[in-house]
């Protein structure tokens, strides 16, 4: 759209609030952002969100571009082109984000602290080479744990996976099938059970073990 860059807003905002604090009023800037508009690439919106993030800006509320008509953007949505340029066969064409996921990133990214926007942010950083904006730095845009995942955030302090020591498909022996009983030490020989003198019963054809004496058949 032919917008100036961010210099621009920042010169503005040092005049806004010298002039506020001049007429001894408390006012704000609300910025106004969109997504998703035509001729903005992943990049710019990345960028976006680290200049949000270093001015502590955390939004709300994000509107996703619509094609209204009689609008500039709509043309360029349509046409991918720019109208705001000498037009040809060969000028150049504008990035329209049209399909579901960049539409849902570009917005992501507008809001990077929400939780439920971790995941598509985080793939997306991957994607673009840009895995050093993960991480704890003050310089990088979301944390390497989704928020609020305490247990996930210690095993990545820690370095230790979450599954680390088991194989895929290994039971603990107690699911799925029974475990072995213990064998009885001195079960046999000894007269009981379980290693208990005395709590077994005697063998058929046999005299019961008497004590201090032999075992043996009865004369």
């Amino acid at each position: 759209m032919m917008k100036p860059g961010m210099g621009a807003y920042d010169k503005f905002k040092e005049l806004f609030e010298r002039f506020s604090r001049q007429a001894g009023k408390e006012q704000y800037l609300i910025p106004y952002f969109i997504a998703a508009h035509p001729g903005t690439s992943d990049e710019d919106m990345m960028n976006l969100a680290l200049w949000l993030k270093k001015n502590n800006f955390r939004l709300d509320q994000v509107q996703t571009f619509t094609p209204t008509p009689m609008a500039m953007a709509t043309t360029m949505w349509h046409t991918r082109r720019n109208p705001l340029k000498r037009l040809s066969r060969s000028s150049e064409k504008v990035d329209v984000v049209r399909d579901g996921y960049r539409r849902k990133l570009h917005k992501a990214f507008l809001r990077y602290h929400h939780p439920d926007n971790w995941q598509i942010i985080h793939d997306a950083l991957i994607q673009m080479g840009r895995s050093d904006l993960i991480g704890h730095s003050k310089h990088c845009l979301i944390p390497p744990t989704p928020p609020g995942d305490k247990a996930a955030a210690v095993r990545h302090k820690m370095g230790a996976p979450m599954n680390r020591g088991k194989s895929p498909g290994a039971r603990h022996p107690q699911q799925g099938q029974r475990a072995k009983p213990a064998a009885a030490v001195g079960a046999r020989g000894q007269g009981g059970q379980g290693g208990r003198p005395g709590a077994g019963k005697p063998q058929a054809g046999r005299s019961p073990a008497k004590p201090g004496g032999k075992t043996g058949r009865s004369r």
